[in-house]
């Protein structure tokens, strides 16, 4: 079976996915496009897409009844409409993040789809779908380690722009810690509050950096991400996990140990596309699998909304300086 996909959205994200789609993946074709500047369509039906029909008005591909399913990869205040209209189109819907721009459209979009009685949402964290975390997970929860007690992580950039922003540092880079945390814990998150260290001078003067978030969850669990979005040396990901009885730690990605100039090193990447990029190639298909088997599986709706709220928590600590409370409403039933 193949299933017919519309993406609404063609920039950087939208025109990868769309890569996968037409070269990489199996059993999808993209058959529907939209962007507010028509162009990026066009180019792309010129270059990936040939049958694809090009659509000014997102609603109007959302209830095409040729398009079985939509990718919403365009900008973020987007998002809460679009993925409501696919909703009530009964149309299973794999949004990017954020799925929305505050917590309560999320709580909207949660809702919304609880009326259905059907999971349509999957929300795009790919760091579940990450070989290293995966092995990560596999391990805490078989119980070598023991319960864990705590985790030392850092998300370090080699450099930013000068649009980017101290809260853009939790909203746009911290939130995939916020949800794939979540995921190896099977925990949620309690309090939080953000330090800041001396700042680094390769920084713009509007943006603190680096910061450190201190997190517990509601089991105990204590947690430090160091966000680091000017480091300079390379994309670094590191989550190492303090057990009762061990630690684990993430694997690196897989670089070539070399010999020469009387040193000893290895490659460390600085884009962080081509560090997850099996992992966006694994996302894509098993939203394509679920599609087709009628079951979603993803990060849900309930995952964007559970990071909005813990990302909402973080931004008010970065102003405070306090310890926040993350305060969620009560897991639905419809997602346990």
């Amino acid at each position: 079976m193949t299933i017919n996909i519309g993406v609404i959205g063609t920039g950087a994200i939208g025109r990868e996915h769309i890569r996968r789609c037409s070269t990489v993946l199996q059993n999808a074709r993209v058959v529907a496009l939209n962007d507010i500047n028509r162009d990026n369509c066009q180019q792309i039906v010129n270059e990936l897409t040939p049958e694809a029909r090009i659509y000014d008005d997102a609603i109007d591909l959302i209830n095409d009844p040729q398009v079985n399913a939509v990718l919403v990869t365009s900008w973020g205040p987007t998002h809460e409409a679009f993925v409501l209209a696919c909703i009530e189109a009964g149309k299973a819907v794999f949004c990017e993040k954020p799925l929305a721009v505050t917590a309560q459209g999320c709580m909207n979009i949660v809702e919304a789809e609880i009326k259905t009685g059907r999971q349509l949402v999957q929300v795009g964290f790919m760091r579940p779908y990450d070989s290293g975390y995966r092995a990560l997970k596999a391990v805490i929860d078989s119980g070598e380690i023991g319960e864990p007690l705590m985790l030392h992580c850092a998300h370090r950039n080699p450099e930013v722009g000068d649009s980017y922003t101290t809260d853009m540092a939790i909203t746009d880079t911290l939130i995939h810690e916020l949800d794939v945390l979540r995921w190896l814990l099977n925990d949620d998150y309690a309090s939080v509050q953000v330090i800041f260290p001396r700042k680094t001078r390769k920084a713009s003067s509007h943006l603190r950096d680096p910061q450190i978030v201190l997190l517990e969850t509601a089991k105990g669990a204590r947690i430090d991400v160091e966000i680091f979005v000017n480091c300079e040396y390379g994309y670094d990901i590191q989550c190492e996990v303090v057990g009762e009885s061990g630690i684990a730690r993430l694997p690196e990605p897989v670089s070539v140990q070399t010999r020469s100039a009387a040193k000893l090193s290895t490659t460390i990447l600085t884009d962080w596309k081509k560090r997850f990029i099996d992992a966006y190639d694994v996302e894509l298909q098993a939203f394509i699998n679920n599609v087709i088997s009628g079951e979603m599986t993803g990060p849900s709706a309930w995952d964007g909304y559970a990071a909005a709220v813990a990302a909402d928590a973080c931004v008010a600590a970065q102003t405070s300086g306090e310890i926040v409370p993350v305060k969620m409403a009560d897991k639905p039933a419809f997602y346990r």
